[in-house]
């Protein structure tokens, strides 16, 4: 089986289709999707399209894109929300992550004052949120991986998942030690991506996750089109060509890893 562990399936790109989707990817053994909230606007939604799919979990967080309109009473609301899940009959295991959190220094207004120290603030937020209940963060790391490091040393958190890795092997490594897992998915599919060819050939299996990232990141044969997670076993069998690996064990190793480092995914 396979694990997508990061997938924006209520995105409007999907056109209102999500739930078959997602059916669609089951078909081609993908067999969990764990989908992280990006806004309070889209918790409801998210956790819904979890709470109707036996192969769905979801996160919730605020992403760094929508910290410009975002304000404090919203990481009132995550953490009320957190709270009430974390203390729910059942422990309501669908919820497995804060996420989608973290820091993009690509897009030029973010990285300037004051958008810059606000992104930096709700990212410590939402550290300390997901410390102070124990949970992984799926973390966003567009050209931030140091300074998103370097608040992990001080925030100590359960580890969790770099989306959409691209940084060196040294950051790689310091990830790893803080027990974290690197997303890898469609950019790994382009021959001219060689650093993150050659970090997915390199790294420990053991700590790599596939992820779509959809509808996003399509793979090389895919692009410019949507991207679902339906493309994961083809992304999968990339990373087993790269390794020299068989198809069987790359799926293996990926989806223990997932859960690993989702261990709410694994209760379930």
């Amino acid at each position: 089986m396979w694990i997508d562990t990061h997938c924006h399936l209520d995105a409007s790109e999907f056109q209102g289709a999500s739930l078959e989707v997602a059916q669609a990817a089951s078909v081609k053994a993908v067999s969990g999707i764990v989908i992280p909230a990006v806004h309070p606007s889209n918790f409801a939604v998210v956790a819904e399209l979890a709470r109707q799919r036996s192969d769905c979990f979801y996160a919730l967080g605020i992403h760094p894109m929508y910290v410009p309109t975002a304000h404090e009473k919203d990481l009132l609301m995550l953490r009320s929300a957190v709270e009430q899940l974390m203390s729910a009959p059942g422990n309501a295991g669908r919820f497995v992550a804060i996420g989608e959190i973290g820091l993009d220094f690509f897009v030029p207004q973010l990285t300037q004052s004051p958008l810059r120290e606000k992104q930096e603030f709700f990212y410590s937020e939402q550290l300390k949120l997901a410390r102070d209940f124990n949970l992984p963060v799926l973390l966003h790391v567009r050209r931030s991986q140091d300074t998103i490091l370097k608040y992990l040393r001080r925030i100590k958190v359960p580890g969790g998942i770099a989306h959409a890795f691209n940084g060196s092997e040294q950051q790689a490594q310091t990830f790893i030690n803080l027990g974290f897992k690197l997303g890898f998915g469609g950019a790994m599919t382009y021959t001219r991506a060689l650093q993150i060819r050659r970090l997915a050939t390199q790294l420990p299996l053991s700590a790599i996750v596939l992820e779509t990232d959809a509808p996003d990141i399509a793979p090389s044969w895919l692009h410019p089109a949507i991207n679902r997670p339906a493309e994961l076993p083809q992304i999968g069998a990339v990373l087993a060509e790269l390794r020299a690996m068989s198809i069987e064990a790359v799926a293996a190793q990926t989806s223990a890893n997932a859960f690993e480092v989702l261990p709410r995914m694994r209760a379930v």
